[in-house]
């Protein structure tokens, strides 16, 4: 079986059998299915100087993208090949309401961003079987307000359907915008994995001399240690652009890994499978860690449940059988009780309106009271310290968990005491069985 009958195969399985899931535990499945769909795509990021443009240029063999030193583009570009389709640009409008597409979600950013999102497709065969997302220059000072839609939220999104991500830096500003910082820092370590990132500082040719060459590649690792919080810096590749440069300028022994990194992005469409199934063992994970919350909570309940019901019922039926007696000792009413008129054979249906009535009385007290304290109690407890309804017992699971909190709290906060006979423990067993059965066979099959 290829990657695409594979990764076929595994969208139907996947839709299947998460969705519902995702839907029961108020979680977003969009994400996987846009993952799911279409072809392996690449990220370029970095600031409006980084050499962004040039390097896409180069990799599809046109001048697709306009470069220079000032920003030239502000909008999301997605530029791939289609066979019998050549020099068409579609506008985001089209591409947020195209269900082959995995673009769908980002109509909830609004109209600003989809009017700054379009497709480019032209004849390339590099991008036959994968994309190129171009994105706007990255800034020093911004705001919401100043693009009009949530930036890091949007690259975060694409970040997270991205096979490889290509993070670019110039020698003039190394690692020194902020919207780097907080890309690298929180949206691509949260949305991504930091295997899927590559850190770029293109341009190097225009330091003056290897001592300018040595402090600008000094400042980004610094600044790339305080942006990632690793002593450890990845490795950075240090390329110019041979297209736009007079070799006979650059000195000799220059670095240049151009090619290396070039044969990184070629290869992204490979990582593709394997993408996929690290995105769905995520999230499948982080549904299972909200589900083991909601059963823990919804176990611990129905015991105190069966507490009141077994009370409840205990009260009913001895009110039932000497509820009356007990009645004609205080007001000498009823004159004949229950167990009397059993004793004496004279037992008429009339004998059982009082005993009724106060053993019903005793289950509606007793159904009220757990309604509307006892589980109400329970809630409130278990809000307030939700950790205690999973096991925490490694630093995986109580990351896990720091990032889940707030979607736990979210479920709880809207159960009610009919969801006690709701089938989670089902639910969760269907969680278990797709990460231990389902997703270890597409992992072995990947291996094969």
């Amino acid at each position: 079986m290829n990657e695409k009958e594979l990764q076929k195969q595994l969208q139907t399985k996947v839709k299947r059998k998460l969705e519902p899931l995702f839907a029961r535990y108020k979680m977003d499945f969009s994400g996987i299915d846009a993952t799911l769909k279409w072809k392996p795509m690449v990220l370029i990021i970095g600031n409006y100087s980084s050499g962004k443009s040039t390097l896409i240029n180069e990799l599809v063999g046109q001048d697709i993208q306009r470069t220079g030193q000032a920003p030239t583009d502000d909008s999301f570009t997605i530029i791939t090949s289609d066979t019998g389709v050549e020099n068409v640009e579609t506008p985001g409008s089209t591409l947020v309401n195209d269900e082959n597409l995995p673009f769908r979600h980002f109509k909830a950013f609004g109209e600003k961003l989809i009017s700054h999102i379009c497709l480019k497709q032209i004849a390339s065969p590099m991008l036959e079987n994968m994309a190129i997302i171009d994105s706007p220059g990255m800034l020093d000072a911004t705001s919401e307000n100043d693009r009009g839609y949530d930036y890091m939220q949007v690259l975060g999104e694409f970040a997270k359907m991205a096979d490889l991500i290509v993070l670019m830096f110039d020698p003039h500003k190394a690692g020194t915008i902020k919207e780097s910082y907080e890309a690298i820092r929180n949206t691509l370590p949260e949305k991504s994995g930091e295997h899927r990132i590559v850190f770029v500082m293109s341009r190097i040719d225009e330091c003056d001399h290897l001592s300018d060459f040595t402090r600008s590649y000094g400042t980004l690792c610094w600044n790339m240690s305080q942006m990632t919080g690793r002593k450890d810096i990845p490795h950075i590749y240090l390329t110019y652009a041979p297209s736009v440069v007079d070799q006979s300028t650059v000195a000799e022994g220059w670095p240049q890994e151009r090619p290396e990194l070039i044969e990184k992005i070629n290869k992204a469409p490979s990582f593709r499978i394997n993408h996929i199934l690290e995105d769905i063992d995520r999230q499948v994970n982080e549904v299972q860690i909200v589900s083991e919350a909601v059963f823990d909570f919804i176990k611990r309940t129905k015991k105190i449940f069966w507490k009141f019901a077994n009370i409840s019922v205990g009260v009913a039926i001895l009110l039932f059988l000497f509820g009356d007696v007990l009645l004609n000792s205080l007001i000498s009413f009823p004159q004949d009780t229950l167990i009397t008129s059993i004793r004496t054979g004279v037992f008429s249906l009339t004998n059982l309106i009082i005993p009724s009535i106060m053993a019903i009385a005793v289950l509606f007290i007793g159904s009220f009271g757990f309604t509307s304290i006892a589980f109400k109690q329970q809630l409130k407890k278990a809000l307030a310290s939700p950790e205690g309804l999973v096991s925490l017992e490694s630093t995986y699971r109580k990351n896990l968990w720091e990032k889940m909190e707030g979607k736990v709290r979210e479920n709880l906060e809207g159960l009610t005491v009919g969801d006690l006979w709701s089938n989670y423990g089902r639910s969760l067993a269907k969680v278990k069985n797709f990460l231990n059965n389902d997703l270890k066979k597409y992992y072995e099959k990947i291996v094969t």
